[in-house]
């Protein structure tokens, strides 16, 4: 099964906001990112990416039940922490649940334990605060505009922080989140998983007025692991590298069955992608919406991109991928870290 999307590059908006893109500066400091994430195989990766890239200082990670259960997925996150190497950074969990729906999770695409086809270690000490808290007191403490929040998964964690502290949302710099499609769905016709997982957390972050970053499924399904990706982690002959092979090995296993995809789509790096080159990944601004009440179009994300954008607009919607440095940085961060 193929998944067809609308060609948004022959859009003269993105054609235009491209070139704008093509001359933004190469970043000249590492961005101070937090983590809000439910691994989950591609979780993992973006987990790797935020370590090992030099462009990005790894504030703290949280988690939430997403992929798999809020427990499963903390211990993967934690384990993975063992694994890459990571040190000094905090790492707690966050909501188990979605804020009004009844959870539900995807053991057909993650497995049972969130990372079937890998071996774990035990994992590090968690920090002792709820992770909304771990992200309030982060974003808190640093000055207005130098954290970007990054989620992974649903953002249940990102809407509880924002009511719980409002300050915080004049205070972030960017929400780059992973979620969303302007066109077809994945979990749903009409919905991507993380949003119909919890759209009423989807409702609270996109109504803010915080900068947001939607990377969604029309710029994730361009970032798939094909076999000239495989032989080039393959080539790094490390144990990370092969950590990361059998993770994709499960994970293609996972998409065949379930989408009938041959190259899966790993989407959570690629927002993690733009926080370090905003070049990497092409957006244009336009405003987005949640759909809470379709009864079957509940968690779709509805992109107007009728002209012109309205100046109050605040969501840009990552619709062009740049394949090759996508994987050149992944496969840097995991010679680093190897």
């Amino acid at each position: 099964m193929t998944h067809q999307y609308r060609d948004f590059t022959r859009d003269p908006r993105f054609v235009a906001c491209a070139d704008v893109h093509a001359t933004e500066a190469t970043p000249s400091s590492p961005r101070k990112i937090i983590l809000d994430c439910d691994p989950g195989h591609d979780d993992a990766i973006a987990l790797l990416l935020a370590h090992g890239s030099p462009m990005i200082e790894l504030l703290a990670v949280t988690t939430v039940g997403g992929n798999q259960t809020l427990a499963k997925v903390t211990h993967n996150a934690a384990a993975l922490a063992k694994i890459y190497g990571i040190e000094g950074v905090p790492f707690a969990a966050g909501c188990a649940r979605p804020l009004v729906r009844e959870p539900e999770n995807a053991p057909s695409i993650h497995g049972e334990t969130g990372l079937d086809g890998v071996v774990l270690p035990e994992p590090i000490k968690l920090d002792s605060r709820h992770g909304v808290d771990l992200i309030i007191d982060t974003i808190m403490s640093y000055d207005a505009g130098e954290v970007t929040l990054v989620p992974t998964g649903p953002l249940t964690n990102i809407a509880m922080a924002a009511r719980k502290e409002p300050r915080i949302v004049e205070r972030v710099r960017e929400v780059v989140l992973m979620g969303g499609s302007a066109g077809t769905g994945n979990w749903s016709a009409a919905a991507e998983f993380n949003i119909w997982a919890d759209p009423e957390a989807a409702h609270i972050v996109f109504n803010e007025k915080w900068p947001i970053v939607m990377v969604g499924l029309d710029l994730t399904h361009q970032a798939v692991v094909n076999d000239v990706v495989l032989d080039k982690i393959a080539a790094i002959g490390s144990e990370t590298s092969q950590f990361v092979l059998d993770l994709f090995t499960f994970f293609k296993q996972s998409h065949q069955g379930t989408f009938g995809m041959d190259e899966p789509p790993v989407h959570d790096p690629c927002a993690v992608a733009f926080c370090i080159d905003p070049r990497i990944v092409k957006a244009v601004q336009a405003p987005v919406q949640i759909e809470l009440h379709g009864t079957m179009t509940a968690g779709r994300t509805v992109v107007d991109f009728r002209e012109p954008a309205p100046s109050t607009c605040n969501t840009r919607v990552a619709l062009e991928l740049d394949f090759d440095a996508f994987w050149d940085l992944i496969v840097d961060a995991i010679r680093k870290i190897s």
